[in-house]
């Protein structure tokens, strides 16, 4: 029972912050769940080929999980920013950015249900 006391004792201000916010959330489910895919390849991804091919993947994981914070489908988010950044300007760049790119393509929304 002291240890559990401790415990919660040592994390009191972090305790104190989520009381007095209201929009944190108590857990980190939500990252759990975004990290599961990744400890599951991982074995898979082992021999990945070359330190630039395990850059380039993690570019892509990136990627695709901004599409999905997001709530877009990441295929057609990839496909449309591969095929037009070759293409635009330096001004136009921040219409490839997830949050706008949404915006714009409401037609590829992809309700995660939070």
């Amino acid at each position: 029972m002291g240890e559990a006391v401790r415990y919660a004792l040592n994390l009191w201000p972090a305790l104190n912050r989520y009381i007095e916010n209201g929009e944190l959330s108590i857990d980190n489910n939500e990252c759990e769940r975004a990290l599961r895919g990744v400890a599951i390849g991982r074995k898979n991804w082992l021999f990945i080929g070359s330190e630039e091919g395990g850059a380039t993947a993690a570019a892509m994981f990136t990627v695709i999980g901004s599409a999905r914070m997001h709530e877009i489908e990441p295929w057609a988010y990839l496909k449309d920013v591969l095929e037009r950044i070759a293409t635009v300007t330096a001004a136009q760049l921040h219409e490839l950015l997830p949050d706008i790119w949404a915006k714009a393509h409401p037609q590829h929304h992809l309700p995660l249900g939070r």
